[in-house]
């Protein structure tokens, strides 16, 4: 891979994918018709934000912060497009007006409920249950070790059983064809779909990666902020979580780095094995969604100047 190239992100979404590079994201969907559809939102460059970019453990947070609201308008667009298109099940039955507040109440529902259940399963839960087996496990070393190993299974089944739902494994597919398109990119391989179909569909760049390195190094951190009693313990992990995030974003960074180097590539290897869990094997029509979303991107960026940024893929 040539050292040259830009980095680009990306993300599935329903139907289809977004690429993003330093100026604008792009995606494309797949419509019922065949067709593909193209959606656009241009990055809003402010001399503070560029700035506070190039400060590590604070860039983090803001290419989280950047990368959730642009992502959430992709979101939306592949929601409502698919939920417009005649061909949809029920979308026949619905008034335009009652289908756009529909979707607008139903995700931003989701958006809240996914986030209240995150923060009390991932951090409320695990602690709560190794806090309840004190008089077996005691000791602060123990009981932060117990609350890390439940912290990650419950990560590890939550995607498992998420990975199940038929809609979901689209989805996947669809991140499957998004790491094979940027993979083949960086690779200097044509954009063909025979080419882009040899290539891995993990990525040590991943969103998925990223959200390991937070289970991990949370427990790290734990061993520096007090375990009893139960209040402040359960307060202290969440006033970690910036912190957390923040460090996770560099380690995804440095991986990413690392990945050409023999001995040390192995350190991004338990997110790529997880991604095993989040990302499917598309198939061509998916494959040529992900192609177009690149395209349509690169084309753009040269609108706005030169290409290319760091991206969680």
């Amino acid at each position: 891979m040539s050292g040259k190239r830009p980095l680009y992100g990306g993300q599935a979404v329903i139907e289809g994918v977004m690429m993003g590079g330093r100026y604008t994201t792009v995606t494309a969907i797949r419509r019922k018709d065949r067709s593909i559809e193209f959606y656009e939102v241009v990055k809003t460059h402010k001399p503070i934000l560029n700035r506070l970019k190039k400060v590590p453990f604070i860039r983090g947070i803001v290419a989280i912060l950047e990368s959730s609201i642009i992502g959430t308008k992709h979101l939306n667009f592949s929601s409502e497009k698919y939920d417009a298109d005649p061909a949809a099940p029920g979308a026949e039955a619905k008034p335009e007006e009652e289908k756009k507040w529909g979707w607008i109440f139903g995700i931003a529902f989701a958006a809240v409920l996914s986030f209240l259940f995150g923060k009390f399963v991932f951090t409320f839960v695990p602690a709560a249950l190794a806090g309840l087996l004190t008089p077996f496990v005691p000791g602060d070393t123990a009981q932060i070790l117990l609350e890390g190993v439940f912290k990650v299974t419950l990560l590890l089944a939550y995607i498992y059983f998420i990975s199940l739902a038929p809609p979901i494994k689209r989805v996947f597919q669809y991140h499957g064809a998004e790491h094979k398109v940027i993979n083949a990119f960086e690779n200097g391989e044509d954009l063909t779909i025979e080419n882009v179909k040899k290539q891995s569909r993990l990525h040590y760049r991943c969103g998925t990666s990223y959200i390991l390195f937070t289970a991990i190094i949370s427990i790290l951190l734990y061993f520096f902020v007090p375990v009893h009693p139960f209040w402040l313990r359960v307060l202290s992990r969440i006033l970690l979580i910036p912190v957390d995030l923040s460090i996770a974003y560099e380690v995804l960074q440095w991986t990413n780095r690392l990945r050409n180097i023999p001995v040390l590539r192995w350190l991004g290897y338990p997110g790529l094995w997880l991604q095993l869990l989040t990302t499917k094997e598309p198939d061509g029509e998916q494959i040529e969604v992900a192609i177009s979303a690149f395209n349509e991107m690169r084309k753009r960026e040269t609108l706005y100047g030169s290409p290319g940024e760091r991206e969680i893929v």
